[in-house]
């Protein structure tokens, strides 16, 4: 990991739809020498896997590209590593919760949609087994809350 002041992780279930494309996102809006963007799976089923080919090009046709991530579990690890850890899905935010081992861990644990829609614990769909509409959705809301994640750190 780059030696940066800001570490932040993406996480949904598979890091192969959502999480990569959040990390791509964040990574567009913020200064690589100053934070340290990544993304993981709370699933293990597609570790060391490019993204989904549909994230790709909804990426591509934003001009984001995430083809080069490879997919990676989250593991308890990653606390230490990260200061913000934003989940896409409250079952992603319990897998997540359910690793941590202090209150300072599940403290850095958010749903990424409340930055945008503050206490409202809502959820980006995952668009794994829906057509190129819903990553377009996707993609629309992570840009948003990722937006206003630049804003604020």
């Amino acid at each position: 990991m780059k030696n940066t002041s800001i570490n932040v992780l993406m996480v949904c279930l598979g890091n192969i739809c959502r999480s990569p494309l959040a990390e791509g996102i964040l990574k567009s809006k913020l200064d690589s020498k100053k934070y340290n963007i990544d993304s993981a799976g709370t699933a293990n089923y597609h570790q060391g896997k490019s993204p989904d080919p549909r994230s790709v090009a909804v990426a591509k046709k934003n001009g984001i590209d995430i083809s080069k991530q490879k997919a990676q579990q989250f593991k308890t690890k990653h606390f230490e590593m990260f200061d913000f850890i934003f989940v896409m899905d409250l079952e992603n935010y319990h897998n997540v919760l359910e690793l941590a081992t202090s209150e300072a861990d599940r403290r850095k644990v958010r749903l990424i949609l409340n930055e945008f829609f503050p206490n409202d614990d809502a959820e980006v769909p995952d668009p794994y087994y829906g057509g190129d509409a819903g990553f377009d959705h996707v993609y629309s809301l992570l840009e948003s809350a990722c937006q206003k994640i630049a804003n604020r750190i």
